[in-house]
């Protein structure tokens, strides 16, 4: 059997409520609980009634809104256990990110190698070479922006960012 897409449009509201109630990392709640403030009654439990609906649909007005008041009560706690988790999760995300940054500890006089980003490869088969001369960092801007010289003290016209240069070690 061939999978066509041709349909997609009837197949959306099922894909998207199955996204809206499936838990999620950030925030250990389905979207739909953060949203709605209540569990998701899947369409299939409206049709054949389960345990679930009947004790919700034959319970009295004086239960039903002391079960409410009781919900509501704890509304603050599950929403401020919501941010804990999403808070929790963003720092674990930042941390794993902060694993990935080399720091770079260039300063104004320092003797640099600027890398080159092109294709290392030449179309003859040779090697390019991954770096070009020394210069010396004249100055460092702000984000990362550095202005340099040449040896000679000629200086270059655009700023580079920090993270094309290496420390050029004699």
């Amino acid at each position: 059997m061939v999978v066509t897409y041709k349909n997609w449009a009837e197949e959306f509201p099922f894909i998207l409520w199955g996204y809206r109630t499936s838990i999620h990392a950030s925030a250990r709640k389905t979207p739909y609980s953060l949203a709605y403030r209540s569990k998701a009654v899947l369409p299939i439990e409206v049709e054949i009634q389960s345990l679930r609906v009947l004790v919700e649909t034959k319970v009295l007005d004086e239960e039903w809104m002391k079960e409410r008041y009781e919900q509501l009560a704890l509304i603050e706690e599950k929403i401020a256990r919501a941010q804990y988790h999403a808070q929790g999760y963003q720092k674990m995300i930042t941390s794993a990110c902060k694993k990935k940054v080399k720091p770079r500890n260039l300063k104004e006089g320092d003797l640099v190698l600027k890398v080159i980003r092109d294709e290392t490869f030449d179309p003859r088969g040779n090697m390019k070479p991954r770096c070009s001369r020394p210069f010396i960092i004249k100055k460092i801007m702000s984000r990362g922006a550095t202005r340099i010289t040449n040896l000679d003290g000629e200086e270059m016209l655009c700023p580079i960012n920090l993270d094309r240069l290496q420390k050029y070690n004699i």
